[in-house]
């Protein structure tokens, strides 16, 4: 089955990625690797969802926007390859957190992120990763 057909099979219908807002590309590729400029989550009219983890957004909530957040990144990829068979592997996610200063389980919040992957990629969704807690993050996201 085809990447986007598994898409269409779960229900996710890609967006075209906003425009970036500042002085920065949202896809840069140097040799055979492409790198996506930072995402996040967004409802269905485009703006972002926002909030503070462990104040404002359950751990719960918070994995399915980190889903989200990958449907978005996803996006990225396909307007800029065309194609999402294009895609030979996910070498790595970086996920922040938006996050009080004693909420600790920023891992499970970018499982939402890292699982999706896996579920639409298969093992060539399969990742090194790095999930980190943030003060802040632009536009409260």
């Amino acid at each position: 089955m085809s990447i986007e057909d598994k898409l269409k099979e779960l229900g996710i219908e890609l967006q075209t990625p906003p425009s970036p807002v500042a002085n920065y590309i949202p896809v840069q590729q140097t040799g055979n690797l492409i790198y996506l400029s930072g995402q996040g989550p967004r409802d269905e009219e485009g703006n972002f969802i926002t909030g503070k983890v462990g104040a404002d957004i359950s751990a719960e909530q918070a994995y399915d926007l980190s889903r989200n957040t990958a449907i978005n990144l996803i996006s990225a990829m396909k307007s800029y390859l065309g194609s999402l068979e294009r895609v030979v592997k996910i070498v790595k996610v970086f996920g922040m957190v938006n996050a009080t200063s004693d909420f600790t389980d920023h891992p499970k919040v970018i499982n939402g992120c890292s699982d999706f992957f896996v579920e639409v990629f298969e093992d060539k969704g399969r990742h090194a990763r790095s999930a980190v807690g943030m003060g802040s993050l632009p536009n409260n996201m």
